[in-house]
């Protein structure tokens, strides 16, 4: 429009072609750039994305693979040793309610970046803080990165790529499940390459989050004018060159949603919840269920190992899957069957199948990355993801801490595994239920307002 502007200008002012001709030409050189620069930051935005996911559970599997030596160092009592396998999920859902906020003042590329900058300074922190809560402050600050980044992925997938939701939430929880069960499968080798001391083992980890820091930062800087304006929820401004990369603030008009008066935000919440629960028991005491049937230990433990990497590849297929069905519904119930089968064959015969039971409660595992996708599918802005991550998140994180404490307790009492398994089974019937509930082709922002008209 303004190349035409200025040949009609060039046409009635002939005293002065020069300048105009000039003004046009720079908006053409501007305008051919804002492509490049667009597919260079979106690269930038996916390997921000892989990078961020890679590093959200390792500072807790790389723990659990040295725990027994952490205790030992540290003096660390049995009863702290449990309490901190219960601060993950504590962390997630306490941290995790500040990321919306802070997405909305400093920006989600700026508060992603913060967020790998602490994972990085706790990891490098805590194996010499030299007593237990020491250690246990530096894992807070890790967990506290790890919280807010849970949330804001999302957010920044469903402003970067609208129409690639399934594909990117897929990519996402693939790498996810990548670097859980990389940090389960190398960090003792890993500690033994390095001389032995498990201080050595843990605080590597610290260098992986370290690169993850360095795309946020050239992200972050783009928050601009562009961002202020429209941010993660305006699909003008995603597109746009000066639209800070779609990492600007999330904007300000969707404050109003109420997202506790949504049957879905409910429902997907509690789907959360019950799916986190099952996949920390599982993490938790499956090899030990194992072990207590005559697997060998080191079988145990690549059974475990068996089934977290069942999440890679599943991780990117359900996501796709989900985005191009109506109703997310039949895969919930896929998903839910195959715990239930895993968990009858681990009651029935542990050691007899125990190859066919960890596959299938890995593929059971995989409603994780469905309930991410969820998410993205249930809101229309990037503001409305924002706050029902936070929320589902947040409280189902809180719904699943006393799972793992519960199955204990049960097994410690019982003397075996065959209560422990009915809870397990007996959970996973109202996460189908619920699950089919959050699965259906509604958003938030429109269940919140009818219930307001009402």
């Amino acid at each position: 429009m303004m190349g035409g502007m200025a040949s009609e200008e060039t046409r009635t002012m002939t005293s002065t072609p020069t300048p105009i001709r000039s003004s046009a030409g720079t908006e053409t050189e501007a305008e051919s750039a804002a492509p490049a620069t667009r597919a260079w930051m979106t690269r930038l935005v996916v390997v921000g994305i892989v990078l961020t996911a890679v590093n959200l559970r390792p500072a807790i599997t790389s723990l659990g693979a040295l725990l027994e030596e952490v205790r030992d160092g540290l003096g660390m009592s049995g009863s702290v040793a449990g309490l901190l396998t219960s601060v993950p999920p504590l962390c997630f859902a306490v941290f995790g309610v500040m990321a919306p906020r802070l997405a909305r003042r400093f920006g989600p590329g700026a508060v992603v970046c913060a967020g790998m900058a602490a994972i990085a300074a706790g990891l490098a922190i805590r194996p010499y803080a030299g007593n237990t809560a020491g250690f246990l402050a530096a894992t807070a600050l890790a967990l506290m990165g790890i919280a807010v980044s849970n949330v804001l992925m999302p957010v920044i997938v469903k402003s970067w790529f609208p129409e690639r939701v399934g594909s990117m939430t897929g990519l996402y929880s693939m790498a996810l499940a990548l670097g859980t069960s990389a940090a389960a499968a190398v960090t003792v080798p890993m500690t033994d390459a390095l001389g032995g001391s498990w201080r050595s083992g843990l605080v590597v980890w610290a260098g992986l989050a370290a690169v993850a820091v360095l795309p946020w930062t050239v992200l972050a800087r783009g928050r601009g004018a562009g961002a202020e304006s429209g941010g993660a929820g305006s699909a003008p401004q995603r597109h746009s060159a000066g639209s800070s990369v779609g990492t600007g603030s999330v904007p300000h008009e969707p404050d109003a949603l109420r997202i506790t008066r949504s049957r879905t935000a409910w429902a997907l919440a509690v789907f959360f919840g019950l799916q986190a629960t099952a996949a920390y028991i599982t993490m938790g005491w499956m090899a030990q269920i194992f072990r207590d049937a005559g697997v060998p230990a080191g079988t145990a433990g690549l059974l475990l190992a068996v089934t977290m990497v069942m999440g890679v590849p599943l991780a990117f297929v359900i996501p796709r899957l989900a985005t191009r069905l109506p109703h997310q519904g039949p895969i919930v119930v896929a998903l839910g069957v195959c715990g239930l089968a895993g968990y009858a064959g681990l009651y029935l015969a542990p050691a007899g199948g125990a190859w066919a039971w960890a596959l299938l409660l890995g593929v059971s595992n995989c409603a994780f990355p469905l309930a991410l996708t969820m998410v993205g599918m249930r809101a229309r802005t990037g503001a409305g993801v924002a706050k029902l991550s936070a929320f589902a998140q947040s409280a189902g994180y809180l719904l699943s801490i006393p799972g793992p404490l519960l199955v204990g307790v049960l097994y410690q009492h019982s003397g075996g595994w065959g209560l422990p398994l009915a809870l397990m089974a007996g959970l996973m019937i109202p996460q189908i239920a619920v699950g089919i509930l959050a699965g259906r082709n509604r958003t938030v922002e429109d269940e919140a307002a009818r219930r307001s008209r009402a």
